[in-house]
């Protein structure tokens, strides 16, 4: 009966990933000769780059947690990480290479390479799969679990782990606080006892991991079963759905010596939030040097065709309700906040929100900045700054947001941002109901492929001219 040693088949991975990273940067020197023939060798000319390469590798490869436990990982799942690792890695030299001009560094012997790391990490993690699946479903490498707890979630528990024998995970039983159901069957397993004999059970059926599904009123009794399972050495698991309905993502965190179970609310970024932020401060920048002599323009037609500042500055509400300068090209006449209240009764959105179509206050070059969206472009200097990332909800005023109910806050638990989905499903068409609908349909279903399709959709739609 083979037993699975985690720590000693986590440090073989991690050994065998580092060798497979070595092994693909010389057959990318091999495959980028071939394809150049004569240049140079690769192989021998950039062997200073395994120097960095290889730590580099080994802190991604643990950061994007590679080496969590297969037993229970999708295949899909365990591929991302790997893939994940062997992409941020590329990503590093290129900006590596930009920052510290490194221009004599084959861009195409860096790309090879991450095909070929990202292909062997690939073949390695299937191959893994299909040993481990194979021989559990043959009963090896298999781990005796007892559940704790005989209700429904401990029923749907059982059924889980009945569904995948490729876990190789085996119910040895279950344990209930009511002595009258002892030797009771559930799903064909017996009810072995109570949490008072768990030790002798823990002994006599050889178990090897312990899981908590009991109701919420047996938390109390947890250190019956914690004690004697730390005595003897046993793995103990505490199943965390005590709020099914939550749209919380459940991790585990600790704050100094306090063990925290902390509930995420979305967007769940996890690592990519430093992806998001490298996005946003490398097209912001980019934008803003290609729009330079746009920026000329537009600031010389707003002095030309109306007195006052060129920037429109406001006070808005951003990550968590923080307050923040918000900057854009001025569109309206100097001073039209202090004649807002006047025209208030022309607002034409519902909700905390004031929009006006024909607004009095917006001057003629200042209709057009804005039918083309051109009014929001020094709001990429917010995103530089921190304030405001790409793609997120729009940044509401502090008196609008004064009015908000606790669901709307929470189009504040992300930055704010210079478009979203209210702009390219119909922008001002659309009521306030309907606009922080689509905000948290996209807090909650974010991912990096959302905010693409979003820079994607906005271009059209500010070349239509649908701006107010």
């Amino acid at each position: 009966m083979i037993k699975e040693k985690n720590s000693v088949l986590r440090k073989a991975q991690f050994v065998a990933d580092i060798v497979l990273t070595a092994a693909s940067f010389f057959m990318a020197s091999y495959i980028s000769e071939a394809v150049r023939p004569g240049v140079h060798d690769p192989g021998h000319t950039y062997l200073y780059l395994l120097y960095i390469i290889l730590p580099v590798w080994a802190l991604l490869l643990k950061y994007n947690k590679v080496y969590h436990s297969i037993r229970t990982q999708s295949v899909l799942s365990s591929l991302w990480s790997v893939t994940k690792t062997a992409l941020m890695g590329g990503l590093f030299l290129m900006t590596s290479i930009f920052v510290f001009k490194i221009w004599g560094l084959s861009r195409a012997f860096i790309f090879i390479f991450i095909l070929v790391n990202t292909s062997a990490f690939a073949v390695e993690r299937l191959l893994l799969h299909a040993f481990f699946h194979h021989i559990r479903r043959r009963g090896y490498n298999y781990r005796n679990v007892l559940i704790i707890g005989t209700g429904n979630r401990a029923i749907r528990f059982f059924d889980t782990i009945s569904s995948h024998p490729e876990w190789g995970l085996k119910i040895s039983g279950f344990i209930d606080k009511d002595p009258g159901k002892k030797g009771r069957m559930i799903q064909g397993k017996s009810i072995l006892g109570t949490l008072e004999e768990i030790q002798g059970i823990l002994i006599e059926h050889h178990i090897d991991s312990v899981v908590f599904v009991g109701p919420r009123n047996w938390l109390d009794e947890v250190e019956k079963i914690i004690v004697p399972c730390e005595t003897i050495g046993v793995q103990i698991q505490i199943a965390c759905d005590f709020y099914p309905n939550t749209l919380s993502k459940i991790h585990f965190d600790t704050l100094g010596n306090w063990p925290l179970l902390a509930f995420m609310p979305p967007p769940h970024y996890g690592g990519f939030i430093f992806v998001k932020r490298a996005i946003d401060v490398a097209f912001s920048a980019l934008v803003l040097f290609f729009a330079a002599p746009l920026f000329i323009f537009t600031a010389a037609g707003i002095k030309l065709t109306s007195p006052g500042p060129v920037f429109f500055r406001q006070k808005r509400c951003g990550l968590s309700g923080r307050v923040f300068e918000l900057l854009k090209f001025r569109t309206m006449v100097n001073g039209a906040e202090s004649i807002k209240s006047s025209i208030e009764h022309l607002n034409e959105m519902s909700g905390p929100v004031f929009k006006v179509r024909n607004d009095p206050r917006i001057t003629p070059f200042g209709r057009f900045l804005r039918k083309f969206s051109l009014d929001e472009f020094p709001q990429f200097i917010n995103v530089l700054k921190g304030d405001m990332s790409i793609v997120g909800p729009r940044p509401p005023i502090p008196n609008e947001v004064e009015k908000y109910d606790y669901s709307q806050r929470r189009r504040l638990s992300v930055k704010p941002g210079i478009t979203c989905l209210w702009q390219v499903a119909g922008r001002n068409k659309i009521g306030f109901s309907d606009w922080v609908k689509l905000d948290l349909e996209y807090i909650d279903k974010w991912s990096m492929s959302l905010d693409l399709k979003i820079i994607l959709k906005t271009i059209p739609a500010m070349l239509k001219g649908t701006g107010l």
